[in-house]
C-alpha cells in the first residue's frame, strides 16, 4: 500500500495536471522545445522539464525535486504518430463532419507538444500512482463526437491504450455498454473467436450516426447488434439471459464520474457467473476508491 506521503505526493500531482490539462494543455510549444534540444538535451526530456515547470514545480527545491524524480521519468511519453495512425480504426474508418440533434461528428487534432491523458495509470515501486501523459512532435488529427459541444467520445491514444486488455480478452458472444464511434465494436469483430458484439447505448442520436456512417464501413458488420436502451435496466433484464462471454462497460468519461456506475454495474455480476467483466480504465478507478 502507498505510504501517507505517497498519497499526498498522489494528490498533489494530480490536481496540478487537472489544472494543467484543462486550462493550458497546449503551453508547451514548439519553440520552447527546440531551444532546449539546442543546449543538448533530448526532445522527451525536454518536454519534461517544460511540463514541470508549467506546473509550477522548482526543481532547485528537494521537495519539488522528488516528486519529479518519482513521477515523470515514468510518466511523460513522447508518441510515434506513424504508429497510433496504423491503427485498423484510424486506418480503415473515416467520418462526415455532421450533426444530429446535440450530436456532432467531426475531427479534432492536437497540437504538436500538446499534452493529453495517452493510458492509465502505472504503480510506481513505491505505490506511486503515476499518470501517463503523452504529446506528439506534430499535429494528430483524430475522429470525436460532440455532444452539446463537450468532447464525448474520441479514438485518440489513451482509447486506444486502454481498451486494448479488453479487445485481446474478447472471444465468443461480447456485450459493451457505450457505443461511441464503435471503436470497441470495431476491434473485435474483427477478431475471428468473436461471434458476435451486441452493444447497449441510450443515446437514439448518436446510435443513428454510428448506423448511418460508420457502421457501413465495418468489414463484419453482421457480427454487430446496437440496442438502445439503458445499460443497468439491460443489465437488471437482459444480460444473465444472453450467456454472453465478456461484458465490457465503458459508460464514464474519466475516474472522477466513474466510480459510482462502476460500482453498480459490479453489482451485476453474481447473476452472470460465467462471464468475464471488464472495465475501462479500472485501474484507475481502483485508485480513486
Amino acid at each position: 500500500m502507498p505510504s501517507q506521503l505517497m498519497t499526498k505526493d498522489n494528490y498533489t500531482l494530480l490536481c496540478m495536471l487537472s489544472r494543467y490539462l484543462n486550462d493550458h494543455a497546449d503551453f508547451i510549444d514548439q519553440e520552447s522545445v527546440s531551444q532546449m534540444m539546442l543546449a543538448g538535451v533530448g526532445e522527451e526530456l525536454s518536454f519534461s522539464l517544460l511540463l514541470a515547470s508549467a506546473l509550477g514545480l522548482n526543481l532547485d527545491k528537494a521537495p519539488d525535486m522528488v516528486i519529479y524524480e518519482r513521477y515523470f521519468k515514468c510518466m511523460v511519453h513522447l508518441l510515434d504518430e506513424k504508429l497510433y495512425m496504423n491503427n485498423p480504426y484510424l486506418r480503415n474508418i473515416s467520418l462526415p463532419e455532421v450533426t444530429l440533434g446535440s450530436c456532432r461528428l467531426k475531427y479534432q487534432s492536437y497540437k504538436p507538444y500538446e499534452a493529453f491523458v495517452c493510458d492509465d495509470f502505472s504503480i510506481g515501486e513505491s505505490g506511486e500512482a503515476i499518470p501517463q501523459i503523452g504529446f506528439f512532435n506534430k499535429e494528430f488529427s483524430f475522429p470525436a463526437i460532440l455532444q452539446n459541444g463537450r468532447l464525448w467520445m474520441a479514438v485518440i491514444p489513451n482509447e486506444i491504450n486502454t481498451m486494448k486488455e479488453a479487445v485481446e480478452a474478447a472471444k465468443g458472444r461480447v456485450l459493451a455498454y457505450g457505443l461511441g464511434l464503435g471503436y470497441y465494436a470495431y476491434m473485435t469483430s474483427q477478431k475471428p473467436e468473436v461471434e458476435s458484439v451486441t452493444i447497449v447505448d441510450n443515446s437514439p442520436e448518436i446510435i443513428s450516426l454510428f448506423k448511418t456512417y460508420i457502421l457501413p464501413q465495418f468489414a463484419n458488420r453482421e457480427k454487430i447488434t446496437v440496442i438502445e436502451d439503458d445499460a443497468f435496466r439491460y443489465a437488471e433484464n437482459s444480460m444473465s439471459e444472453g450467456k454472453y462471454d465478456l461484458v465490457f462497460t465503458d459508460l464514464w468519461h474519466d475516474a472522477s464520474d466513474g466510480i459510482d456506475l462502476y460500482r453498480k454495474m459490479q453489482s451485476f455480476e453474481p447473476v452472470s457467473t460465467d462471464t468475464q467483466f471488464l472495465y475501462w480504465i479500472e485501474k484507475s478507478l481502483k485508485i480513486y476508491l
